[in-house]
């Protein structure tokens, strides 16, 4: 080997493009959501990864990140995420235990409470209950969900509890943090809101979003691509 030639490591490469995509194409029942789709995901010269996907549709929006994240499997093509082949059973289960999900929708057991639903995301975990307890407060803390630990979510208004699914998704600190249309249907005022609260945690960790809601990906993504006719295009 050349001596002035350096060697670039599957977890540098990793770091660098979490999401490299060639010809992948995904089927939903209703169609294909992704036909022959190429794209790469790369940290911008700030070193810091943030992008958007523009959907037409939510569940185009979850389809992607159920690809991203590990479940869903590639119908044709090759798709790496975190360095990992995606078309492999390994290399999915390798993903899903280093990412975090948000997404916008979900329906938590009607007397789930904030706190322990970002309780139940750490056991998911498998780390000592004394790593778990400090995760827990450390990213209810840095949500400013503190003070609503103990509210039900479904008394929470819909910014609380979105900021709690945000707060469940990276409670175990992902290499990547995967939002389904979190910033979608919501007020102006929350928009921006919740999009601090992203932008915050983008500084520790790569961020992928879906939304139909062009201007809100804006607001955390350096760039967005956009899904149309089954291909991932730059807007």
């Amino acid at each position: 080997m050349n001596r002035g030639t350096a060697r670039v490591s599957g977890h540098a490469l990793a770091a660098v493009t979490p999401v490299l995509a060639a010809g992948v194409g995904v089927r939903r029942g209703w169609g294909w959501v992704l036909r022959a789709a190429s794209f790469r995901i790369a940290a911008a010269a700030t070193g810091r990864t943030a992008a958007g996907i523009a959907v037409s549709s939510h569940a185009e929006g979850t389809v992607v990140i159920d690809l991203l994240s590990g479940h869903a499997r590639p119908a044709h093509g090759e798709l790496r995420v975190l360095g990992e082949d995606m078309t492999t059973a390994s290399g999915r289960a390798a993903v899903r235990a280093r990412v975090g999900v948000a997404r916008r929708s979900v329906k938590p057991q009607p007397a789930v409470r904030i706190r322990g639903m970002v309780e139940h995301a750490a056991r998911l975990t498998g780390r000592p209950a004394s790593d778990r307890d400090l995760l827990v407060a450390v990213i209810m803390d840095r949500l400013a969900l503190t003070p609503w630990a103990e509210v039900p979510m479904r008394a929470a208004p819909e910014l609380i509890c979105r900021r709690a699914r945000l707060a469940a998704a990276a409670v175990h600190q992902p290499d990547l943090l995967l939002l389904d249309s979190l910033l979608d249907d919501l007020v102006a005022r929350d928009v921006a809101a919740l999009a601090d609260a992203i932008r915050d945690l983008g500084r520790d960790t790569a961020i992928v979003a879906s939304g139909c809601d062009q201007s809100a990906l804006g607001l955390i993504c350096d760039e967005i691509l956009t899904l149309a006719y089954g291909i991932i295009v730059r807007a």
